[in-house]
């Protein structure tokens, strides 16, 4: 469900994963036509290592 609001509303993907900050930049590149694929790629990429961390953190943490 996140890789579709990523890509139809990038900045949104931002608040979803805690990264405030970036999902207000997200958002001034996305009010742009030219800014919106750019956008859309960077929110895709940050969910991914959103998912990649957590993943991480999981592993490590049934390890202790």
């Amino acid at each position: 469900m996140r890789l579709i609001i990523a890509i139809l509303l990038p900045f949104l993907v931002f608040f979803t994963i805690g990264r405030p900050i970036a999902g207000i930049i997200c958002l001034i590149l996305q009010v742009t036509l030219i800014g919106w694929l750019p956008a859309a790629i960077w929110a895709v990429y940050a969910l991914g290592q959103y998912n990649t961390d957590k993943k991480i953190n999981e592993a490590l943490g049934s390890r202790r």
